[in-house]
């Protein structure tokens, strides 16, 4: 169906908003079973990776581009660490439009460039990092009239509020703690926006803590300073300014949750973890969450019985590059059924 006309009661749209569409949203809210038993809580991974484009970008890149179409733009342009451009890069292609995405130079995983090229769009590498191509995205769509649809776009924020909405319709209540990772910081605050307009509704009658994770390299919602040269395994959370700061601090705080950091190895083992004992294969970025959780749950600061949600942001096949880095090579046999009973029998 779509975001747009899931919750079309809930988002601004109009009859003069373009049906824009790509079947996003509704994706699957997982139980993890053998991770739960091992932290002794109820885990469940929003697996934002089944989205058209591979991310949860977008739940609120769809109303992003169906406003952006409805006032007349007929171009956009953002700056990425790569899911957003994918995203974008994937909106703009359904509906005939021009799409510029500026990339920090060499800092892009490889999946998500390549989706980002594919899908027709314009990519234009900066040699700096995010941040410095965030400020020329900005002064590029204020002097050419494209649409910046980065999440400095109000829109964007509000259709990622879905996600909260559909982890509460799955699980009939909002979790004890939602844990997400945190990059440029404004998805930790529209899934506190979206618990809240829940909450009003009388759809739920609880709100959760909401624990932001970042890397160590890049932690300045951690470290409460701007860090200049942020530097991560987890690519698509590598920033060191995030625009949204002051909504993830909000959110953090009015719910009681709390920011931390985990370091690269922390994160690598939560992806070998979660794949080989979940079954989910998500990005570095998206492994962050679980990195911490097992974090706190070492430090005794992660309560029994909960009820834990941590949002997959990203498909462990943006950056399959980084998971070969920590697992076998396939093993080689002659065209032998010997050799491979061997195999077989070896266990």
């Amino acid at each position: 169906m779509g975001v747009l006309k899931h919750y079309k009661n809930l988002l601004p749209v109009n009859q003069n908003t373009p049906d824009v569409n790509l079947e996003e949203g509704n994706t699957p809210l997982i139980y993890l079973k053998r991770i739960s038993e091992k932290l002794n809580i109820n885990l469940y991974g929003k697996f934002e990776g089944c989205n058209p484009s591979g991310s949860f970008k977008d739940r609120g890149m769809v109303l992003a581009v169906a406003k952006a179409l409805e006032e007349g733009k007929r171009a956009l342009i953002c700056a990425s660490t790569g899911n957003t451009s994918a995203s974008a890069a994937a909106y703009a292609a359904s509906q005939g439009i021009p799409c510029f995405v500026l990339l920090p130079a060499g800092k892009v995983a490889l999946g998500k460039l390549a989706q980002a090229l594919m899908y027709g769009a314009k990519v234009i590498a900066v040699k700096g990092n995010f941040d410095r191509a965030l400020e020329l995205a900005r002064e590029g769509a204020e002097k050419s009239g494209c649409a910046m649809v980065n999440s400095v776009n109000p829109y964007r924020l509000i259709g990622q509020r879905s996600g909260a909405w559909e982890i509460c319709d799955v699980l009939g209540k909002a979790p004890d703690i939602h844990a997400i990772p945190v990059g440029n910081a404004g998805n930790i605050s529209a899934y506190w926006a979206g618990y809240n307009e829940y909450f009003k509704l009388n759809k739920i009658n609880s709100l959760p803590k909401m624990f932001g994770f970042q890397a160590e390299g890049a932690a300045p919602l951690v470290n409460n300073l701007p860090c200049p040269n942020p530097e991560t395994i987890a690519t698509a959370i590598r920033i060191g300014n995030p625009v949204s700061a002051h909504l993830a601090k909000a959110a953090v705080k009015e719910s009681g949750g709390e920011f931390n950091s985990v370091s690269d190895q922390e994160i690598l083992s939560a992806q070998k973890i979660l794949a080989s004992e979940g079954g989910v294969f998500a990005e570095p970025a998206s492994c962050v969450p679980l990195a911490g959780l097992i974090k706190l749950k070492n430090l005794n600061r992660l309560p029994e019985n909960i009820t834990v949600v941590m949002i997959l942001t990203g498909n462990g096949l943006k950056d399959p590059d980084t998971a070969m880095t920590q697992v076998g090579r396939p093993i080689e046999i002659d065209d032998n059924p010997e050799e491979l009973l061997k195999i077989l029998c070896s266990d």
